[in-house]
């Protein structure tokens, strides 16, 4: 059974199967707009009000958040109501948010929205999360480029979404192939440390990187497979010569993490062996505060996966301010619109 589109019940939640042949569990588009990813108190909310008659009252409703940040996530939920006969405002994608300040506003018959209000909050509170994360690691690069590696750390179906969040909150480019192109931009990467270890060694590796691609694929090698890190960059630059755009440092904790010592060693020897214009990449367990420290040092930009993909959700909170106009809260909240200035009107 497939729960209705217009009306949600009790009964149909009841009645509804899920297939024993499904391969994947999380939802689908159309699982997401027909509620089935909601509380079912929105449902039963809905119910109630139905049997009163009341399902279609006029009300303003607003979200605020628990905690400042960058936020993200509007296009979802412009894309779920724009269908729907009711009043979008937003405060836009990108744009800085305090405490408890109104990031969006919706207003309409609470049939219209009301069950959406679990998956509309879900999307704002990950993809402001994962913006805000971004922002942090952007704002103390110092211009050096930073690049979202997160995808591995979280589920696939949702990975194009941080990505995409993680693009908003300021990252030079992202890895996940749906998540770049969402943002109508190109995946960035080279290869993992798998193909260098099939291969056995990581000059022969790079040749055949340098080999495989075409020219406007930067040529950015790992060098901390096998041998000192130092040594393999300048086999790598003397085999690439002038087409060597940078080397990646991803030293794992087992041998200590890329170190500020480890840079400037790289940096020195690749100087000195004539591959100034070599480029050094980190990346493996950066976080703000280590960026902050190698930024210090000859590093030109760095991959960033688990301190965004990590990050936890940014509380989001949606209230009821008016019913037919008319200004009411829940006790502890006040009554009628907060007027914020950054709010554009999307429907």
């Amino acid at each position: 059974m497939v729960l209705n589109k217009k009306m949600y019940t009790t009964d149909q939640v009841r009645n509804y199967r899920v297939d024993p042949g499904r391969e994947f569990f999380s939802a689908n588009h159309d699982e997401i707009k027909k509620g089935l990813t909601t509380d079912i108190y929105f449902i039963r909310a809905l119910e109630v009000l139905n049997f009163l008659g009341l399902a279609n009252t006029e009300v303003t409703a607003e979200i605020f958040s628990r905690r400042a940040g960058i936020f993200a996530g509007s296009q979802e939920v412009y894309n779920l109501l724009k269908d729907k006969k009711i009043k979008l405002w937003s405060i836009p994608e990108g744009e800085s948010f305090q405490t408890k300040e109104t990031v969006m506003r919706i207003q309409g018959a609470y049939n219209e929205f009301g069950v959406y209000e679990t998956i509309i909050l879900g999307i704002l509170a990950s993809s402001s999360a994962w913006a805000t994360a971004a922002r942090e690691c952007v704002e103390v690069a110092q211009g050096k480029q930073i690049f979202c590696f997160g995808s591995r750390h979280i589920h696939p179906a949702v990975a194009p979404v941080m990505e995409r969040a993680a693009l908003i909150g300021g990252v030079d480019g992202a890895s996940c192939v749906l998540g770049a192109k969402l943002m109508g931009q190109e995946p960035q990467g080279t290869i993992p440390h798998t193909v260098i270890i099939i291969i056995g060694d990581t000059v022969k590796a790079a040749e055949a990187y340098h080999k495989c691609f075409a020219p406007d694929i930067p040529r950015v090698i790992l060098i901390d497979t096998f041998k000192d890190e130092a040594e393999e960059s300048i086999r790598v630059a003397d085999a690439l010569g002038k087409d060597l755009l940078g080397v990646r440092l991803d030293t794992p904790s087992e041998r200590g993490g890329v170190s500020p010592d480890l840079v400037k060693e790289v940096r020195a020897r690749l100087d000195q062996a004539g591959h100034s214009k070599v480029k050094i990449f980190v990346s493996g367990g950066v976080t703000p505060e280590r960026i902050a420290l190698l930024s210090k040092e000859a590093v030109d930009a760095f991959g960033v996966g688990s301190y965004i993909s990590d990050s936890s959700p940014i509380d989001m909170t949606l209230d009821i301010k008016e019913v037919k106009g008319k200004p009411i809260a829940k006790r502890g909240r006040i009554p009628g619109k907060i007027e914020n200035k950054k709010l554009v009107q999307l429907i």
